[in-house]
């Protein structure tokens, strides 16, 4: 964690040149004095840190200085390149855009070949989407840059409607879903909003203080109580494997005399009927009864409607 937010505030005060110490605090959620013994640590390595004091002060970088030659070599130059065109196929960013350009001057491809996208692509939205959902995400993250507050319109997993206003934090990207990590005004209190949910998203035109978080107040596990998790096993079908790789994790499945089985916890919300049954016959609920007789049930009223 110190060696990213040393890193963290170089490139900031690369593109920066000055910023107060108490913005540098805000960004990386540390105090001060934090600040200044990293600047102090930055100067001992030989990076030439000025801090002025007064109105038109702050902490400063040479602009004459420049990233040695020898910061990153071939390879990881490569995967660098490659992760930020994965970023910004998403976030379409225009600075982010340019520092990919600048990037890509500094550390030329072996071949000299243009820019294409890399080894990796991230695309979260719907299939049809023509950039509404990269849009939506771009929106989100400068309001994080800029502590914008937002109003949303938002549906929550029973289908309820409800306008609220946001203080966003933080992007999440966890199972290809993305969620805004965000101060809940209705709520007073941090909750996470999926951006598939959000129908819309506007600025108030209003600006807000971040309030100190770490990651373990974020809940990654997203169905925190044992009243709201299944223990379940299942049977896999050969044809069905793949999905279920991807939706259990491959750690998961056993595999014994060719027949593959999964033991998870997931959680029990009212995404995981219609999950289980998207993979078809392939993938079979062996336990609990309760989790297959309500399987089986949507089944039947799935059937029932389609002979109608």
């Amino acid at each position: 964690m110190k060696t990213q937010t040393l890193i963290g505030i170089l490139f900031t005060l690369l593109e920066r040149q000055r910023m107060s110490a108490g913005e540098l605090a805000q960004k990386y959620n540390c105090s001060v004095r934090s600040i200044l013994r990293y600047t102090d640590e930055l100067t001992c390595s030989g990076i030439p840190i000025d801090v002025a004091r007064g109105a038109n002060g702050g902490i400063g970088i040479s602009d004459a200085f420049k990233l040695p030659g020898g910061l990153l070599t071939r390879e990881e130059a490569a995967r660098l390149h490659e992760a930020l065109l994965a970023i910004n196929e998403q976030l379409r960013d225009p600075a982010l855009s340019s520092a990919i350009k600048k990037f890509e001057e500094r550390y030329p491809s072996e071949a000299g070949e243009p820019a294409s996208l890399g080894n990796i692509l991230v695309d979260s939205g719907s299939w049809g989407d023509e950039h509404n959902f990269s849009d939506k995400l771009a929106l989100l993250d400068r309001a994080i840059t800029e502590r914008e507050e937002l109003t949303i319109d938002y549906v929550d997993r029973e289908g309820e409607r409800s306008r609220r206003r946001i203080l966003p934090h933080l992007l999440v990207l966890k199972q290809n879903v993305w969620y805004a990590f965000a101060w809940c005004r209705m709520r007073e209190g941090f909750r996470l909003f999926k951006l598939g949910r959000m129908r819309s998203v506007v600025k108030t035109g209003k600006t807000f203080e971040r309030r100190p978080f770490s990651r373990k107040d974020i809940p990654l596990g997203f169905w925190p109580t044992e009243s709201t998790t299944v223990y379940a096993r299942f049977a896999i079908s050969p044809e069905a494997l793949p999905f279920a790789q991807d939706w259990l994790g491959v750690e998961n499945i056993v595999t014994r005399e060719g027949i593959h089985t999964a033991d998870v916890a997931l959680p029990d919300d009212e995404s995981l009927i219609g999950k289980i049954l998207s993979a078809g016959a392939g993938l079979k609920v062996l336990s609990p009864g309760s989790l297959r007789e309500r399987v089986a049930a949507e089944a039947r009223r799935l059937a029932a409607q389609y002979e109608a």
